[in-house]
């Protein structure tokens, strides 16, 4: 496959001056090919200069007024391409004026198609970090720094973008040198197939690790529950996650287990409701029973953090009345939901100890008949 065969043969030729000289050993010589070829070189290496030094330069300039990045990124992936490849596109588009051998007619193809190539998939791999920093790496506490799931998902992002960028690459550069790859593909497909089933346990783990990190059940801190396992999210890899449980130990649990298990996540707990049942005493005088509600009200006037749902008088028990309250309680720290819940019930005793109010304890009543 030659580029610059039509336009060279077409156009170019045929502008050339037609200069024959006749040399020792060698005849008469024609050296229209040869001074097409210089201009072609020539004529490039300009072009290529001109864009270097002016084009993008002035286009660097007008990125750099605009807020945007993305114009800033394909102004520096123009940039990076190194000096020596423009060289080189120079140099193959002059060569094809000539007849070469076999053997460095290939040599300069396989060259020629590997570094740019090579450079394209540069570019490539340029435009992928851009999307993976800008849309992956994500500061969702805002405390400046990405979060590690983030993290991992760019990291297993870039690499298998990569992967597949080389493999496409080395496939064309294959094809343009004539080389059949269409059995080359079917052997890695069946080869990739096999290796599939081998790996199917990882390759779950990997693509349920990346269903954690887009689907976001839970993060790094979070505490969760798994069945009748609970502890906090420390690390969530591309196979497993592991979990510090309360006891202490590292609990490991496959990304795949995970995605098909119900999983609590106390952390985007905003607030609990708590229900809370106390029984008094069937001695208890009708009027302080009515009053019962509204000294449960009037307790958490007094509590910060908590706000009271209802209270009521229930049921009549085998040895109490029975009443039911529900709060709740405007925060996801269990310990000072613990520290709520303290307070409430020693205030409930101190107002009941001071106007003479019994709780009631499981007990029995005999009558004697005599």
């Amino acid at each position: 496959m030659y580029m610059f065969d039509s336009f060279s043969a077409s156009v170019i030729a045929a502008i050339a001056p037609e200069i024959s000289y006749t040399l020792p050993y060698f005849g008469e010589v024609n050296f229209q090919k040869t001074i097409a070829a210089a201009g072609v070189f020539l004529a490039l290496t300009a072009f290529f200069w001109l864009l270097r030094m002016v084009i993008l330069h002035r286009a660097k300039t007008l990125a750099a007024k605009t807020s945007g990045t993305f114009d800033d990124l394909v102004v520096d992936s123009v940039q990076n391409v190194r000096a020596w490849v423009y060289s080189l596109v120079a140099l193959y588009a002059s060569l094809q004026f000539f007849t070469l051998p076999g053997w460095l007619d290939v040599t300069a193809d396989a060259i020629f198609y590997f570094a740019v190539m090579w450079q394209a998939i540069e570019i490539a791999c340029g435009v992928v970090d851009y999307v993976v920093v800008n849309f992956l790496e994500k500061d969702e506490d805002g405390d400046g720094i990405v979060d590690p799931n983030a993290a991992t998902a760019s990291s297993m992002v870039t690499l298998i973008s990569r992967v597949l960028l080389w493999s496409l690459g080395i496939l064309f550069v294959l094809s343009n040198l004539g080389i059949e790859v269409t059995s080359l593909l079917a052997g890695l497909g069946i080869g990739g197939i096999a290796i599939a089933f081998a790996l199917q346990g990882v390759l779950s783990d990997l693509f349920a690790s990346f269903s954690i990190y887009f689907d976001k059940p839970f993060r790094i801190g979070d505490f969760i529950v798994i069945g009748a396992d609970s502890g906090t999210v420390e690390k969530i890899g591309v196979k497993s996650t592991r979990i510090r449980t309360l006891q202490g130990e590292e609990l490991v649990v496959s990304n795949a287990e995970l995605t098909t298990a119900r999983v609590q996540n106390f952390k985007k707990m905003e607030e609990r409701r708590i229900v809370s049942q106390f029984g008094v005493v069937y001695e208890t005088p009708l009027e302080q029973l009515k009053e019962i509600p509204s000294i449960v009200a009037r307790i958490f006037e007094d509590v910060e953090d908590a706000r009271l749902d209802r209270v009521h008088f229930t049921t009549l028990g085998d040895f109490s009345l029975n009443y039911e309250v529900v709060y709740y309680i405007e925060s996801s720290d269990y310990a000072h939901a613990l520290d709520i819940q303290q307070m409430y019930n020693f205030t409930l005793m101190e107002r009941f100890a001071e106007i003479g109010i019994e709780f009631a304890y499981p007990t029995s009543v005999q009558y004697n008949k005599n």
